[in-house]
């Protein structure tokens, strides 16, 4: 199964993004995330061009209102040719098949592979996974604030097995949860995990996090790393030194 290190570029316009991404001329293309800041600021061009350089992209809108909705939105999405996109597991096991459909419906006859990382079971279409709980909340405000009276690792892995009853690929958890959503779903039930920083950062808003190489060790497929990189002196050292440490390379 892949692994890889997938750097969050959280940045306000595309023009930070692409000099974020020049630094890399002439060196390993990184997966890329673009979330809502950059795509409601720049919207699909900025996919389809990080796509024309050469970059994987995991697409982090985190879709959640009624099926018919998001069916339709996947759809759209379906056509960039990214290479992850993703959903609520909270909208429901309905919501995430809807979700499923919109991506095959996408996909024209006899489109291209998505890319070398096998987008879907197949190469013809985006992996699909859904987010459990942000690695910003606690089991305290997810019971406090969101009256969920389980415990957080027992709401991640439902969250988790509903996601594979839907077909899904795979979801987003911390890199903590790795290892028992695993066990809940089977090893090939991809973790994609944020929540990584070097074992000498600062912790920033995130509460359950972990380093490179232990969520390697715990199950993690795909870390996807953020400001330890983003913000580093050096972000191709900091790039590379994940790499080393998630990868072992």
């Amino acid at each position: 199964m892949a692994k890889d290190v997938i750097i969050a570029c959280d940045f306000a316009g595309r023009q930070q993004a692409l000099g974020f991404l020049d630094a890399f001329e002439g060196h390993r293309k990184p997966f890329v995330k673009i979330g809502m800041e950059l795509f409601y600021a720049e919207g699909p061009e900025i996919v389809r061009e990080l796509k024309r350089r050469g970059h994987p992209v995991f697409l982090d809108l985190k879709l959640h209102d009624i099926p018919n909705t998001v069916r339709k939105a996947m759809r759209v999405l379906s056509a960039l040719d990214v290479d992850i996109v993703n959903v609520h597991a909270a909208g429901t096991i309905e919501m995430m098949r809807a979700a499923l459909e919109g991506l095959i419906e996408g996909r024209k006859p006899g489109s291209p592979k998505i890319s070398d990382l096998r987008g879907g079971p197949d190469g013809t279409r985006p992996l699909l996974i859904a987010v459990t709980q942000l690695t910003s909340t606690s089991e305290e405000r997810m019971q406090k604030e969101l009256l969920i009276g389980a415990g957080i690792n027992d709401t991640i892995v439902k969250y988790a097995q509903n996601a594979r009853e839907a077909g899904l690929d795979g979801v987003v958890c911390s890199p903590l949860e790795a290892a028992m959503v695993k066990a809940a779903c089977g090893p090939d039930f991809l973790t994609v995990t944020p929540g990584i920083r070097f074992a000498d950062a600062a912790a920033d808003d995130q509460v359950r996090i972990t380093t490179p190489a232990r969520a390697r060790e715990i199950g993690s497929d795909y870390i996807v790393v953020g400001r330890p990189v983003t913000a580093a002196p050096d972000p191709v050292a900091a790039y590379d030194r994940c790499i080393q440490e998630f990868l072992n390379q």
